[in-house]
């Protein structure tokens, strides 16, 4: 098993991987079943986003995406989904393990997701995989303008500054 770059000939099959409009409104907020292949494909035209494949034997079987801000050295795992025949088998738990090394290993020292509120199956997934909460305060900062209100993890090394948690950063 290995973790590679996603390239847009994965982007019909990534699309199809959500099985309902409600899966794909939990996956990438986007309200479509199947997604739209060029959605996949335009996700990849950001710089700061980096996309990936967890693949096995050349068969694709979890995609995930690191959003990386420089500026804070800091990522967050973003969109990841795991193909539906490779569900229930640690799939999820072993992408988000290696988009945390890829994260690790390209300088970030904080590691984030975000969780939506009604998907408690990636929410257990992502806790397995040693995400932790983030504190409550900063997580009510981080929602201020987001559509839902999300559970905020972030993986237990990564450490949290003050000044994120809006606390005088003298007393840290």
């Amino acid at each position: 098993m290995e973790l590679r770059l996603f390239t847009p000939e994965h982007a019909r099959e990534v699309a199809d991987w959500p099985l309902s409009a409600e899966e794909s409104a939990l996956w990438c907020g986007r309200r479509e079943s199947p997604v739209a292949e060029l959605t996949v494909i335009g996700w990849q035209r950001h710089s700061d986003v980096s996309a990936f494949l967890l693949v096995e034997e050349e068969q694709p079987l979890a995609y995930g995406e690191l959003w990386f801000d420089e500026g804070e050295s800091e990522v967050e795992l973003a969109r990841l989904i795991v193909a539906p025949e490779h569900r229930g088998r640690g799939m999820g738990r072993e992408l988000a393990r290696r988009l945390l090394a890829q994260a690790v290993g390209d300088g970030a020292d904080s590691v984030f997701l975000r969780v939506h509120p009604d998907n408690d199956r990636a929410l257990k997934c992502w806790l397995s995989a040693g995400f932790v909460p983030v504190e409550s305060r900063l997580a009510a900062q981080w929602n201020t303008r987001q559509p839902v209100y999300y559970l905020w993890l972030r993986n237990a090394l990564s450490p949290l500054r003050a000044v994120d948690v809006g606390q005088d950063a003298s007393a840290a």
